[in-house]
C-alpha cells in the first residue's frame, strides 16, 4: 500500500471569504487557533477544518498565491522531497517545520506543474 493523502488546503489571498465561501458551501467550521508555517499561511489567518474525510484548512493572506494542494504522508519529508526532485519535480516550499508542532511539511510540483504537498515527523 502507498502513503496516504492527510490533509488537503485551500489558500487564497483573502482566506476569510474563503472560509466563508466553504463554510456555506459545505458546512465547514473553522478553528484559527493552531499554528501554520508563515509560508503556507498568514498567523491567525489558517482554519483547519474536520471532515468525514481527509482534514484540511483554508487559509493564506494577501502575500500567498492562490492554489489548492492535498499532503501525502511521508516518514522523512526531506528525503521525500529529494526524490521527488530526482524524478523531475521542483521544490516550492520547505522543509519547513510548523511552529510549536513535530509537524515538517514541503511542497513541489511534478513534471506537469501540479503543486503536492508533503507532511511527515519533525
Amino acid at each position: 500500500m502507498g502513503n496516504p493523502v492527510v490533509h488537503f488546503e485551500i489558500i487564497g489571498t483573502d482566506p476569510a471569504r474563503l472560509r466563508a465561501y466553504y463554510g456555506e458551501l459545505f458546512g465547514w467550521e473553522y478553528d484559527t487557533s493552531g499554528p501554520v508555517s508563515a509560508q503556507v499561511s498568514e498567523a491567525g489567518n489558517y482554519g483547519f477544518v474536520e471532515t468525514d474525510g481527509i482534514p484540511g484548512g483554508v487559509g493564506g493572506g494577501a502575500e500567498h498565491e492562490s492554489h489548492v494542494v492535498f499532503y501525502v504522508g511521508v516518514p522523512d519529508v526531506a528525503a521525500a522531497l529529494a526524490e521527488a526532485e530526482r524524478l523531475g519535480g521542483t521544490r516550492r516550499l520547505g522543509p519547513d517545520r510548523a511552529p510549536g508542532r513535530d509537524l515538517v511539511v514541503a511542497q513541489f510540483t511534478d513534471p506537469e506543474g501540479n503543486l503536492i504537498g508533503l507532511a511527515g515527523p519533525a
